[in-house]
């Protein structure tokens, strides 16, 4: 009978609080966790609490390390059978998920849902501090640690944080040495895929982002962006101690040593210290000139 009333769309059992209709009975059950908050089954690890025994099971793999669903072709494991439908569409080239404007493709619905975004203009995380919107969540709370100053992503080899860990991890080559982006042209490596587009344009000149007010060129469009603030007076980074503003967070950075005394650039003649490298680099014309 349960079966049939999928067929006949029959819900005979009806949440009391909004109205919403059921074919079963434990469906409604399940549902009505939405209205008492009530999550029965607990976490022994971590007390996260859920609606579903069976969604506790699928939970506690984060801590047992279990990941029973195993991809044929890499060997990768899942936790679920539905996380590993989708990786498959790694290996098999299926973006069943494409976009009616642009006709870019997707290998989930999510992923189609936030690139949309794109189109719309909508941006529905919002930063409670200064207003800005971004088109996913995790954006947003990586954005938040501009506020909050947290770097919860340290090197181990001179303690410098980030607010990424993409970033620690190109911050590392420094360390490493490793520089696997390449010029074609004269075979110069860098850490980053950025730095090499950067760099070939010293062969090509190639200058694409145009300043519409004196013409100068740049090759990436932030640069445009922050050149444009010359022309606006848009100094975007003020510092909290004496309210002078900045057009790059960079130099705010380098100004707030003259309120803190730090003094990270140091001379390795007699050791005078600087608060940016530019200074120091004209302190050591004087020892060359002796």
């Amino acid at each position: 009978m349960a079966h049939q009333q999928v067929h006949t769309r029959e819900r005979l059992y009806t949440c009391s609080d909004c109205g919403k209709g059921f074919t079963k009975s434990s469906h409604l059950l399940r549902h009505q966790s939405v209205h008492t908050g009530e999550r029965p089954f607990t976490c022994s690890d971590c007390g996260k609490g859920f609606t579903l025994s069976s969604q506790l099971k699928v939970h506690q793999r984060v801590h047992t390390g279990e990941r029973p669903f195993t991809c044929s072709d890499c060997g990768k494991g899942f936790t679920l059978s539905s996380q590993l439908k989708v990786h498959q569409r790694v290996h098999t080239g299926e973006r069943p998920f494409t976009c009616s404007d642009c006709g870019k493709e997707f290998t989930q619905s999510s992923q189609l849902m936030v690139h949309r975004r794109v189109h719309t203009g909508e941006r529905p995380f919002t930063c409670s501090d200064c207003g800005k919107g971004f088109t996913e969540s995790y954006q947003l709370k990586v954005h938040q640690r501009v506020h909050s100053g947290e770097r919860p992503f340290t090197c181990s080899d001179c303690g410098k944080g980030f607010t990424q860990s993409s970033q620690l991890k190109v911050h590392q080559r420094i360390h490493t040495g490793v520089r696997p982006f390449t010029c074609s042209v004269c075979g110069e490596g860098f850490t980053k895929s950025s730095a090499v587009l950067r760099h070939q344009s010293v062969h090509t000149g190639e200058r694409p982002f145009t300043c519409s007010v004196c013409g100068k060129g740049f090759v990436e469009s932030f640069e445009l962006k922050v050149h444009q603030r010359v022309h606006t007076g848009e100094r975007p980074f003020t510092c909290s101690d004496c309210g002078k503003g900045f057009i790059q967070s960079s130099h705010l950075k380098a100004h707030q040593r003259v309120h803190t005394g730090e003094r990270p650039f140091t001379c390795s003649v007699c050791a005078k210290g600087f608060t940016c490298s530019p200074h120091l680099l004209r302190h050591q014309s004087v020892h060359t000139r002796e």
